[in-house]
C-alpha cells in the first residue's frame, strides 16, 4: 500500500469513525455511565467486532482477487456507489436522539467489551460497509496478507483514538446536540455530504 493510499484510508477511516452511529452512541453512554477512563474496554470490544468482520471479508475477497481481477473492479466500483448511496441516506436519515437513559451503567470490564462486540456484530450493515469498503485499498496484483494486515489495524487504531478522544472526551458536550432532533439532522447532512464525497474520490484514485 502506497503512502498516498494509506493516507487516504487513514482520512476516511477518520471521517468513517467520527460518523455518528451505534458505536459511538455506545461510545458516548460508557463515559457518561462510568468514566472516560473505562469507556475504552467498550471501544475494544467494538474493534473486535470490527476485525471478525474485516477477516470475513478479506477471506471472501481474496479468493474473487485470486479468479477474476475484473470482478474485483465491478465490486470495487460498485462499492464506491455505496458510499455515495450511504451518503445519502444519512443525509436523509431521521434524528436519532440520546435520551436520558442511554448512559447506561455498565459495571464490569467483560460487559462493557461485550456489550461493544455486539453492537458491531448485530449490525449486518457493518458487513456490507466493509465489503464496499475495503477493495478501495487493496492492489490485486501485490500480496494481499499485508496490505489486510496494514488495513485491519489502520481502521482499528483510527477507530479507538476517534472514539476515545473525540466521542468519549466530548460526550457530555455532545449529548447536547443528540438530544436535540435539529441539531441531529445537521450532523446527519454533514457526514452524508462527506459520505458522497468520499465515495466520488475513492472511485476516481487507486
Amino acid at each position: 500500500m502506497s503512502w498516498s493510499l494509506w493516507l487516504t484510508l487513514v482520512v476516511t477511516g477518520v471521517l468513517i469513525s467520527l460518523t455518528p452511529g451505534a458505536g459511538a452512541i455506545n461510545t458516548m453512554a460508557n463515559a457518561l455511565g462510568v468514566g472516560w477512563a473505562r469507556s475504552v474496554w467498550g471501544i475494544l470490544g467494538q474493534q473486535v467486532g470490527l476485525l471478525a468482520y474485516v477477516v470475513v471479508v478479506a477471506a471472501g475477497v481474496g479468493v474473487i482477487v485470486t479468479g477474476s481481477p475484473v470482478i474485483f473492479n465491478v465490486i470495487r466500483y460498485a462499492g464506491a456507489a455505496y458510499l455515495v448511496l450511504l451518503g445519502i441516506r444519512q443525509w436523509r436519515a431521521r434524528a436519532q436522539v440520546i435520551g436520558e437513559g442511554s448512559a447506561a451503567q455498565v459495571v464490569t470490564r467483560r460487559s462493557m467489551i461485550r456489550r461493544g462486540l455486539l453492537v458491531n456484530l448485530t449490525n449486518p450493515k457493518a458487513l456490507l460497509f466493509f465489503l464496499a469498503f475495503m477493495p478501495q485499498f487493496i492492489r490485486p496484483d501485490r500480496p494481499l496478507l499485508p496490505q489486510y494486515l496494514v488495513f485491519a489495524a489502520t481502521i482499528v487504531v483510527v477507530d479507538v483514538l476517534v472514539m476515545w478522544f473525540f466521542f468519549a472526551t466530548a460526550a457530555r458536550g455532545l449529548r447536547r446536540i443528540t438530544r436535540n432532533p435539529r441539531g441531529q439532522g445537521t450532523l446527519n447532512k454533514l457526514f452524508g455530504g462527506l459520505f458522497v464525497g468520499m465515495g466520488a474520490l475513492l472511485a476516481t484514485v487507486h
